[in-house]
């Protein structure tokens, strides 16, 4: 299956602004972020899953790690956050 970011939902979506975020602060490209922390927070487990649905992403227990497409598509957040910002 192609991956596929056409309407993700918010909940996908904030899956990606979290990875943006760490991007942002590490200067870093970023290739899986944590899905489960064991400190109670968590990724919104109805994002992780359509990530994984669409091709974005894999899931593991404690981690999504993003496909290519899926970190391409980071990149174009962070992008999309700059431009946004007028950089």
């Amino acid at each position: 299956m192609a991956a596929d970011t056409n309407a993700l939902s918010d909940r996908a979506l904030s899956i990606f602004a979290f990875a943006a975020y760490h991007h942002l602060i590490s200067g870093q490209p970023i290739s899986s972020v944590v899905r489960r922390d064991g400190s109670g927070h968590q990724a919104d487990p109805e994002g992780a899953a359509e990530v994984e649905q669409r091709g974005l992403a894999t899931l593991s227990d404690d981690e999504i790690t993003f496909t290519e497409p899926g970190v391409a598509f980071v990149e174009r957040t962070v992008a999309a956050i700059r431009q946004a910002s007028g950089r």
